[in-house]
């Protein structure tokens, strides 16, 4: 029985990766039926160009992040202040924040009616031009404010954790405090800051919404520009497949060379021990922690709150926003659904059975890593046109689902998959000894004792499919408006006060998740 068990579950799960792969396959598929000669005028042409602007934003986004994170997570993971609590929140909040609705708040912060531009004239006169976000530098810092918190919890988790023996014996030898965050900190953090910049780069590689509306020209603007504005499908999926190799080599290497970034402290090391803060210090830490949380959390949501409560005055707020309300909850609703279904089978096959094959489908369930939305939306449209066009005119939203469950489903697994790796399998061999046959005790037993990673799973997935932006646009049908495309729209048209409430309700939904993942924080 166990063993017809397994090769349900091998089916289920080859099941589920070939549905995960269908994009790759036909951006693949599509990029290689590509004319040699526009291949040829892509290369002379626009690729350089846009291969020098994704690197360089990415590159520069990653600095910036490093910038940010690692002085705040010093200190809050090695000095007790004051608000420390409330510190390492301000640090996270910043994630509730896409990043297309960064972009449209500073764009609207430093026009010369908003409050920096109106600050900023009242500083420096009417003689001096107020710094426009649009372009490499606005995308940069823009990117960096979004994505700095991803660097921020796994270099302050590893600070956390850390052993001091090295850092002590340091300081017995004469180095200086300086010294031994140069020589020993800082080296000991690579592997979580190589964690984090995996993340980070991966988010500018594939995001849409920020460099869109800041009007910088990269890989997944262009993808979408090929589809939307000039139809051509198979130009878009050669971007596609030069954006799946770069993103693919960089997590390459990014693997082998934090492979070769691992250390192993001493079992009987002792945990670091957090320092009172002084006067001084707790001036300085909530200078640096309290300027970065300004910039990249309390004024955002100050402008949403403004203008949202302008809306309301004013009646702006109809009927229809709750439709654009209702269609949101109801695809990342399905979608975390399905995505919770379509893991299961993945996240049980590798955990019952460690094997090259169930290696091979975690890695290819994964794929929504490494595809851009306007890439899944390419791949999964090729498909649809090319196997079931029937589905194209009378799917409606299932398309966009799938789009969507393909995306955001290694959250799903890997979520999945943690939990049941903590399930003792003698619970379930005492279900099956008692009778249960494999799906009832999937049902009562397996299930029950993973809920809280099944819940995890589903919550992530919903929140990200709630503030998916390009899929959504390529994909919607016609007339089905989301919170992500109403912000979209407004910040277009430059209406603030319907792009406001649409931002605010997004991160409004998003800090449930963010509440999952900090509630087992501990204060150290």
């Amino acid at each position: 029985m166990y063993k017809n068990k397994l090769t349900s579950l091998n089916s289920l799960s080859g099941g589920v990766v070939a549905f995960a792969a269908i994009p790759l396959i036909f951006v693949v598929y599509n990029s290689l039926s590509l004319p040699a000669e526009k291949w040829l005028i892509f290369w002379n042409s626009r690729i350089p160009e846009l291969l020098w602007n994704t690197l360089s934003l990415a590159t520069v986004v990653a600095i910036g992040s490093l910038f940010l994170a690692i002085p705040a997570a010093w200190f809050i993971a090695r000095r007790d202040f004051p608000g420390r609590r409330i510190a390492i929140w301000l640090m996270v909040l910043p994630l509730a924040i896409p990043t297309y609705v960064f972009a449209h708040i500073y764009t609207a912060l430093l026009e010369e009616e908003g409050w920096l531009g109106q600050l900023w004239l009242m500083l420096f006169g009417d003689a001096t031009t107020i710094p426009e976000p649009y372009g490499f530098l606005g995308a940069a810092c823009i990117l960096s404010m979004a994505s700095f918190s991803y660097v921020f919890l796994l270099s302050r988790s590893a600070l956390a954790r850390s052993s001091q023996t090295l850092e002590e014996a340091a300081r017995l030898q004469g180095a200086t405090p300086a010294e031994v965050i140069r020589r020993i900190t800082l080296p000991l953090l690579r592997p979580a800051m190589a964690a984090g910049l995996a993340v980070v780069v991966l988010h500018v590689l594939s995001d849409f919404g920020a460099v869109s509306m800041l009007r910088f020209q990269t890989f997944t603007l262009s993808i979408y520009l090929q589809m939307s504005g000039r139809f051509d499908h198979q130009g878009a999926a050669s971007l596609s497949f030069i954006l799946v190799i770069l993103s693919l080599t960089f997590l390459v290497l990014e693997r082998f060379f934090r492979s070769r970034q691992r250390y192993y402290a001493n079992s009987q090391s002792r945990v670091v021990r957090i320092k009172k803060a002084t006067l001084k210090e707790s001036f300085i830490i909530w200078l640096w922690v309290g300027s970065i949380a300004l910039f990249t959390f309390i004024l955002p949501l100050a402008w949403m709150l403004s203008w949202s409560w302008e809306a309301w005055v004013n009646n702006l707020i109809g009927s229809e926003f709750l439709g654009y309300t209702l269609n949101s909850i109801t695809v990342a609703f399905i979608a975390g659904c399905v995505a919770v279904l379509m893991a299961l089978p993945v996240a049980l096959y590798h955990t019952r059975l460690r094997s090259t094959l169930s290696n091979i489908y975690i890695q290819l369930s994964s794929v929504g890593f490494v595809l851009p939305g306007p890439v899944i939306a390419l791949g999964i449209l090729t498909f649809v046109l090319a196997v079931v066009p029937d589905l194209f005119l009378t799917g409606g939203i299932s398309i966009l689902i799938m789009a969507l469950v393909i995306r955001f489903l290694p959250l799903s697994v890997q979520s999945q998959e943690a939990s049941l790796q903590q399930l003792t399998p003698t619970i379930e061999q005492a279900g099956r000894v008692f009778g249960a046959g494999p799906l009832e005790n999937l049902w009562r037993v397996t299930l029950p004792v993973i809920r809280t990673g099944v819940t995890t799973a589903f919550v992530l997935v919903f929140i990200d499919a709630l503030k998916e932006l390009p899929a959504t646009l390529i994909l919607r049908p016609t007339g089905f408006d989301t919170l992500p495309v109403r912000i979209w729209i407004e910040a277009s048209e430059e209406m603030l006060e319907l792009a406001a409430p649409a931002a605010l309700l997004l991160v409004l939904g998003t800090l449930p998740a963010l509440w999952i993942m900090m509630r087992n924080e501990r204060e150290n």
